[in-house]
């Protein structure tokens, strides 16, 4: 029987990401993993010897993602473009104003921590997190559809 994975796990591991890592799910099991690069670095190491043993422990594990077709890289945050979405979302606000004070202020430096900051200031912060989960989601339900991945929208599903 084919796996199925859970929707929701795979949207948690995308939504988690940071620029220092990438999330991987195996085809087979619907196991998902987040590698950070200095495990990936530790992997393509030949001396090993003064490695903790919980490190040392996780290199089969951390050579296989890396080696085997069976894991597939997610999405990364590269790919996601979150200040696009920041942009699409002052567009969806019924507060024309607000919209607009929040695509000015995700111009230029700083643009994340102004978003964050006006968001909670003007009470649309749980607008946003749900207009984020929204589209995590279409971005990882196009991703399993392309790699022929079945997933499930419910709780109990693998992964």
């Amino acid at each position: 029987m084919a796996v199925v994975v859970s929707l929701r796990s795979v949207v948690d591991e995308i939504d988690l990401l940071s620029d220092e890592c990438t999330a991987y799910l195996n085809r087979k099991t619907g196991d998902l993993y987040t590698l950070q690069d200095d495990e990936e670095r530790l992997a393509e190491e030949d001396d090993l010897e003064d490695l903790p043993d919980w490190q040392r422990d996780s290199l089969p594990l951390i050579r296989e993602i890396l080696e085997s077709e069976d894991w597939l890289q997610l999405p990364t945050k590269f790919e996601i473009h979150e200040w696009e979405m920041m942009d699409k979302f002052a567009l969806t606000l019924k507060d024309e104003t607000l919209g607009e004070a929040i695509r000015d202020t995700i111009r230029g430096a700083g643009a994340f921590r102004h978003f964050r900051q006006l968001i909670s200031r003007s009470g649309v912060e749980q607008k946003w997190y749900q207009f984020k989960r929204s589209a995590l989601e279409q971005i990882a339900v196009a991703w399993l559809e392309e790699h022929e991945i079945a997933y499930t929208r419910e709780e109990t599903g693998t992964g």
